[in-house]
Order: C-alpha cells, then sequence, then structure tokens
C-alpha cells in the first residue's frame, strides 16, 4: 500500500517520539513532551496559554493539564495577564531553563548529528518542513469592521 504524505509524516512523528523517549532514559526527569513544551515557550516567551497551545498545536485544556505538573516543580510561571485578567502569561523560570539546557537541547543535538552522520539532509528537509508548516497553518479569522476580538486564555 503507497502511504501519502499525511501518513508518512504522522509516522516520522511517531519514530522520533520513540526514539527520544528511548534517548532520554529513566534517569531523566522530563518526558520529551515536557522538553517540546518548555523548548517551545523559550521561543515564544511570555505568552498566553492560548498561543503555547497554538505554538504546539494541542488544545488550550491540553496545554493546561501540561503545565501543572511543570508549575509545581518551578520550571514554570503561570500568572493573570494584567492586561486581561481573564488571561494567564506564561513564563519559563530558571529552573525551567536550566532543565531544558540539560536534557532537551542535547536531544536536539543528538538526533542532528545522527540525521547528519546518516548522509540525511537535515537543513533542507527543516527548512522544506517549516515552509509546509506555514502552508498548512489556517489564517486568523477576518473580523468585521467594528466587531471586538474574542480573547482567548
Amino acid at each position: 500500500m503507497d502511504e501519502g504524505l499525511a501518513e508518512l509524516l504522522y509516522r516520522v512523528v511517531m519514530l522520533m517520539g520513540d526514539a527520544a523517549r528511548r534517548r532520554s532514559g529513566p534517569d531523566r526527569r522530563l518526558s520529551p513532551s515536557q522538553l517540546r513544551l518548555l523548548g517551545t515557550l523559550e521561543e515564544i516567551q511570555p505568552a498566553t496559554q492560548h498561543r503555547l497551545a497554538e505554538a504546539l498545536a494541542l488544545s488550550d485544556p491540553a496545554v493546561s493539564r501540561a503545565l501543572r505538573p511543570l508549575e509545581a516543580e518551578g520550571y514554570v510561571a503561570v500568572d493573570v495577564d494584567p492586561a486581561h485578567r481573564r488571561r494567564r502569561l506564561v513564563t519559563l523560570t530558571p529552573a525551567g531553563q536550566a532543565a531544558f539546557l540539560a536534557e532537551g537541547k542535547p536531544l536536539e543535538e543528538e538526533f542532528r548529528a545522527a540525521l547528519l552522520a546518516a548522509g540525511f539532509p537535515y537543513e533542507q528537509y527543516l527548512a522544506d518542513t517549516h515552509r509546509l508548516a506555514a502552508l498548512l497553518t489556517p489564517a486568523p479569522p477576518r473580523r468585521a469592521a467594528g466587531a471586538r476580538e474574542a480573547e482567548p486564555e
């Protein structure tokens, strides 16, 4: 059976997740999913919880659940946005930054090095994947003139 692009991309993501779990080992405190969240937050912080959900391609409730243990361990701070009291701002704490640099960055570099050593065109694939993600990202809905924009959490 010939696999389509979506099926192949899904399979690659699952295989990379499995490889990350194998490499992270039992001595790691954070799961690959938690490291991904911290790494994404490092790039876009401070971010509303909704913006973080969009960046991770997860639902708002899923991100809320994922943040709880990270906040309890002191890796992230979740505070009320003073500009809009219904939104929550998420920032990486120094402990979260250190954990990501100690566990997440080496894992990213290990993947990159392994792919390059195997002759995989890593930089080209990365650029093409960014382009594909941009093409598939839906445009924000257009507001009617004079309409107020709903403020997600």
